[in-house]
């Protein structure tokens, strides 16, 4: 029986590491990017805005590159504001693209009590492209946000997965006023692995002690509850 088990655990780590060997990713280079996704594959894929970022990556299902896009609609001395972003996920097949995903949004013009959004953006720093489960499949983690005239203060927090197809969200809008911050979770949230669950809770801490999220109070415990929108 003991061998028997030792047999069964040199097994699991010899899949684990099978799978850390077939999953890698990177940030494409500018070059390797305007290279790659020439003015001909942008109109072929439709992208309509500039490329911001491509994440290139391969897992047991193939090779991907996620592409981050966002328009470009005013640039200030020290800023540059989009009004619309846009995430697409293609499959490499042969010589072309297979589209298998994107997501898309857009400034709010009635957002909060500050105003109108001024940008919303790609959160690079904290988006990324890992196999979170050990499964041997990249689950595709994107972050953005919005700013209003106070920067973040009113702004909104989107954290959106791809896992095994589909999307799952947490939506956080930021405040200045206890009654104004609330988070919203898909219910698919509490279905995800624990190690993910506590993967995408990491990264809320995270965001909260940069600066970058004002949350509710109470909403870890909120969210231990399994609650789907929480004020």
């Amino acid at each position: 029986m003991r061998t028997f088990l030792t047999a069964m655990f040199i097994i699991a780590i010899s899949g684990k590491q099978l799978y850390a060997q077939q999953v890698k990713s990177e940030i494409l280079s500018p070059g390797a990017t305007s290279t790659i996704f020439t003015d001909d594959v942008v109109k072929q894929i439709n992208l309509q805005y500039p490329i911001r970022r491509v994440y290139n990556y391969q897992d047991q299902s193939g090779t991907y590159y996620l592409v981050l896009c966002e328009s470009i609609d005013e640039i200030r001395k020290d800023d540059t504001l989009h009004q619309k972003i846009n995430a697409v996920n293609l499959k490499k097949d042969g010589n072309s693209f297979t589209k298998t995903w994107e997501l898309k949004d857009f400034i709010n013009s009635n957002n909060a009590s500050d105003g109108q959004e001024l940008s919303i953006w790609f959160w690079t720093r904290f988006c990324e492209v890992k196999d979170l489960d050990g499964d041997g499949n990249i689950d595709p983690l994107v972050i953005y946000g919005s700013s209003i005239g106070n920067g973040y203060d009113d702004g909104r927090i989107k954290i959106i997965l791809n896992y095994k197809g589909q999307k799952i969200a947490v939506r956080h809008q930021n405040s200045t006023m206890d009654e104004g911050r609330h988070i919203q979770v898909d219910e698919a949230f509490y279905a995800l692995p624990q190690s993910i669950q506590s993967h995408i809770r990491t990264l809320m801490r995270t965001l909260s002690a940069t600066g970058f999220a004002l949350y509710p109070h109470g909403y870890e415990k909120a969210m231990a509850e399994q609650k789907l929108l929480i004020r």
